[in-house]
């Protein structure tokens, strides 16, 4: 369970990500000739798409956030290998919180999910995918940085399968399937003890 203070320190951390944000829209509008300087700048994962959901930027952290190198040009709405809902359902890349943004032409917030990288690891993360908008008021494209909160979500998701392995369990009668669940409870509650010792 979370303790005030680490919800506290993520709240501060989705503010800072916010204004973060508002500079990058700031940046791309004002001096978009000088974008890759001042975004490759930023300690946090940040990308740019153009107003088809193009990926057209990624900076350093956004690359080693995905786990790979984003292909410019090439990929569409994202720039993670996989993305999965909390639950755990595969989230289609034309469905991910940045196609909404830019289907919808509005910021979304509140969003979260999980990443999988090439390599199978995976995270938590926070996107903050935001219009941009010409002066004419047309789409021109989007901005999305991801805020990693794994270490404020890890051990809790982790927890939660293993409830959920446990509740699924109940409900079959074939013994080798309760035993096949009893054994991933196991292993998230294992892997859940391991994150909140080296946290």
């Amino acid at each position: 369970m979370e303790t005030e203070d680490s919800a506290l320190d993520l709240s501060l951390d989705f503010r800072t990500a916010d204004a973060l944000v508002e500079a990058a829209v700031d940046t791309i509008r004002s001096t978009p000739d000088r974008l890759r300087e001042l975004l490759d700048r930023l300690p946090a994962a940040v990308y740019v798409t153009d107003r088809e959901g193009v990926v057209v930027y990624c900076n350093h952290a956004c690359a080693t956030l995905a786990g790979r190198e984003p292909q410019l040009g090439a990929d569409k709405w994202c720039v993670t290998w996989k993305i999965y809902t909390l639950e755990g359902e595969l989230l289609p890349h034309d469905e991910c919180p940045m196609a909404v943004a830019i289907r919808g032409k509005r910021a979304i917030r509140g969003a979260e999910a999980v990443a999988e990288r090439p390599d199978g690891s995976r995270i938590h993360f926070v996107p903050f995918p935001t219009p941009i908008f010409d002066e004419e008021g047309n789409l021109s494209g989007a901005v999305n940085l991801l805020l990693d909160v794994t270490e404020h979500r890890g051990a809790g998701y982790l927890q939660a399968q293993a409830e959920r392995c446990r509740r699924l369990a109940a409900t079959v009668s074939d013994q080798q399937t309760v035993e096949t669940l009893s054994l991933m409870a196991a292993k998230y509650d294992e892997h859940a003890l391991k994150l909140r010792r080296t946290a």
